[in-house]
């Protein structure tokens, strides 16, 4: 294995960069917010000043800086990007190479619960075989991995990974994963290189072709005829994630530039999408804790990767994917699926029908799959808020793939 170009990479934010944020914060022109204290028209002015109050004052993040330079890592320019990884090498007999791929609004940090139990199961009650050298890097356009030219998508970012691992890291054959946007990134590695590969491990179903339609801004329509419970579910999975792909589709740099001038209001953004897409069975501010939430926020922040981070929905648009083969499946690698049932998507199904509802949904067909299991707890961010789930089906799913 060789490792070309690899510069070691410590996060170290300048103390200016700290102080203008700071600044910023407390200069915040707060909206009037008559009506809203059930959040019904979104994040409150209360909520999120409180919110802000604490990152101006409580916050420490230098002390997040060293729970995140605890882990090794790099930065390397691949074909003209900079991408920035955590390397966590495995502690086993024979462990696989595995790069993790987060989703919007994420970072890298939100692997940060599952590296090292992947990396060294034996220390962490597993069996040494199953280890892993995990990589997880920013992807391109979001926190460290910046700047870009800005026309980052997922099935460019996905062949950066590729040429990442074997001619950089010099993996001969690598293991991938993710959820969210990083699923699809994941879904190009299955399809593209899927002779690279030992196989997938995915959080969501997302077909490689969903910004492909004329209607790409859109979720779709609410069927006809749809009655009851799974209407009230349809419209709350409308409600979940239907902004931010219309306004990220059609808007992204109309939006960029108030969300990259006011940390405030780039919080509030990004809030309401952790604070809705988390597990909808669950206590929001128990899974997630305002350090963390403040930790993905000044990463965003500090590297000014807000507005290129939306662009990589509109550039999934502009340069469309297209399929590489006309194999069937077209994912062709193994896949294990980790699927949570505390997430709105899809709308209608639970714990004991989620894995029957992907074998006979619509996206069955895009893949190869070898594992799938649902569990009871977490939402939409499957690493961070159910990483024992994860933990044990990246293991299951590769165990025979080895």
């Amino acid at each position: 294995m060789t490792n070309k170009q690899l510069e070691p990479f410590v996060v170290n934010v300048s103390e200016a960069d700290l102080t203008d944020l700071r600044r910023r914060l407390k200069d915040t022109r707060w909206a009037s917010d008559p009506g809203n204290e059930n959040q019904y028209y979104g994040i409150s002015t209360s909520y999120l000043r409180d919110l802000v109050d604490y990152w101006i004052d409580g916050f420490d993040w230098r002390a997040a800086e060293r729970r995140i330079n605890e882990f090794t890592q790099y930065r390397v320019e691949v074909d003209g990007v900079p991408v920035h990884f955590i390397r966590e090498p495995g502690k086993g007999p024979a462990p696989i190479p595995l790069i993790l791929s987060h989703g919007w609004p994420w970072t890298f940090w939100d692997y940060s619960k599952v590296i090292r139990p992947l990396a060294d199961p034996a220390s962490y009650g597993g069996d040494p075989a199953d280890a892993f050298d995990v990589i997880v890097p920013s992807l391109a356009g979001f926190g460290f991995s910046t700047p870009t030219a800005g026309d980052m998508n997922f099935w460019k970012i996905a062949d950066r990974w590729n040429t990442l691992m074997t001619d950089i890291l010099g993996y001969r054959k690598y293991a991938a994963g993710g959820s969210d946007y990083g699923a699809l990134v994941t879904s190009t590695l299955g399809h593209k290189y899927a002779q690279n590969l030992y196989g997938i491990h995915l959080g969501h179903d997302l077909p490689l072709n969903m910004f492909n339609g004329d209607a790409y801004w859109s979720l779709g329509a609410m069927p006809e005829g749809v009655s009851g419970e799974l209407k009230d579910e349809l419209v709350t999975f409308y409600e979940t994630y239907a902004s931010h792909v219309a306004v990220h589709m059609l808007d992204a740099q109309t939006l960029t530039h108030g969300l990259n001038d006011s940390p405030a209001g780039m919080l509030a953004w990004l809030l309401q999408r952790w604070r809705k897409w988390s597990d909808k069975n669950g206590v929001f501010e128990e899974a997630y804790p305002r350090d963390h939430i403040l930790t993905n926020a000044t990463i965003y922040w500090v590297t000014r990767s807000i507005g290129s981070s939306i662009r990589s929905y509109r550039n999934a648009v502009r340069y469309p994917w297209q399929p590489s083969h006309d194999r069937t499946p077209a994912i062709e690698a193994p896949a294990g699926f980790t699927f949570l049932s505390g997430d709105v998507y899809p709308p209608g199904t639970t714990v004991d029908t989620r894995v029957t509802a992907f074998e006979n949904g619509p996206t069955r067909q895009w893949f190869n799959p070898v594992y799938a299991k649902a569990h009871p707890r977490g939402g939409h961010f499957v690493p961070w808020e159910n990483p024992e789930a994860v933990i044990e089906d990246v293991r299951a799913t590769f165990r025979g793939l080895r």
